[in-house]
């Protein structure tokens, strides 16, 4: 067995190491222009050049949950592409939401701008009722934010494109339920993975439809957000504020206005990081899996995206 590590930003040899004792009778190495030919690929922004060479690839495994990138470039048509289940990314994803969501709850980012000046505060707590979170994407990730957020006892909404049931989360599903589970929000987390249907899909139209008062978590992709619809809704009142961790452009540039906007917290594509020992070990164990003719969680169906 061959297979080839490619991966963009990313320094190979600690992945090549725990690959190789993973796997000991497989021939594990990173990619150069003109490597032979491989039956498996473990691979995070490759270029369009590793595809045209290798046109025999089997399966391609993608680093991350994520596959809009890897599925915008041409693939070899029978490969299957794998994306990560989990590999510890919803832990981190429940975490960072549960913090994002739990910050502006309290309103801990006025608390640190009024210390900041050194004024001693204090604010009416408010109703956890009146702040209802809705997830939007209920997939591994989503499901899990979903559930954490629960355990505060906020009231859950979930949305996403097929039905769902979750205890303790209201689900919606389907564009047809889309605006009902939006007017029933107040803090709204995106999860859904970037497709030609979810591209923009926070705009001036869909976030209006929020609760006034409304805050958006956005830790999917910057290309979900209409980011002028965003900053003119925050001017305008309906929005109170927002954390945004992905964006359209990353590095986000210098001189965009999300750098400056009080109400905005920024955060450098972290809320999830991919862990290397476990996403091996699951590499490792649908390798084996489909070795034995089993079928594998996680392949991606190439029309929807996901």
């Amino acid at each position: 067995m061959r297979i080839l590590f490619c991966a963009s930003h990313t320094k190979a040899a600690p992945w090549l190491d725990a690959l190789r004792a993973a796997l000991p009778g497989a021939d594990v190495q990173e990619w150069q222009p003109g490597a032979p030919a491989a039956e498996h690929a473990v691979v995070w922004s490759p270029p369009q050049q590793f595809f045209d060479e290798q046109p025999g690839l089997k399966v391609i495994f993608n680093m991350g949950a994520g596959v809009d990138a890897l599925l915008s470039l041409e693939l070899p048509r029978d490969a299957l592409v794998v994306r990560l289940d989990d590999a510890g990314m919803s832990v981190q994803m429940a975490e960072f939401v549960c913090h994002a969501v739990i910050r502006h709850f309290r309103e801990l980012d006025q608390y640190a701008r009024d210390v900041a000046v050194g004024r001693w505060s204090y604010r009416r707590p408010r109703a956890r009722a009146d702040y209802p979170v809705g997830i939007m994407g209920l997939g591994v990730l989503g499901e899990r934010v979903a559930r954490a957020v629960a355990q505060f006892e906020f009231p859950v909404r979930g949305w996403s494109r097929s039905p769902k049931a979750i205890p303790g989360v209201q689900c919606y599903a389907g564009a047809e339920e889309l605006d009902e589970f939006l007017a029933a929000t107040r803090i709204l987390v995106c999860l859904l993975p970037l497709t030609p249907d979810t591209a923009d899909i926070l705009n001036r139209r869909t976030l209006s439809q929020l609760i006034p008062g409304a805050y958006v978590v956005n830790v999917a992709r910057g290309g979900h957000l209409v980011d002028e619809d965003l900053l003119a809704l925050l001017d305008e009142g309906h929005i109170a504020g927002a954390t945004l961790d992905v964006f359209r452009e990353e590095p986000l540039p210098r001189d965009h206005a999300f750098w400056r906007h009080e109400a905005i917290t920024v955060t450098p594509h972290t809320s999830a990081r991919t862990l290397r020992e476990e996403t091996v070990a699951q590499i490792v164990d649908k390798i084996h899996a489909l070795g034995r003719g089993e079928a594998i969680a996680g392949v991606v169906d190439r029309q929807r995206g996901y």
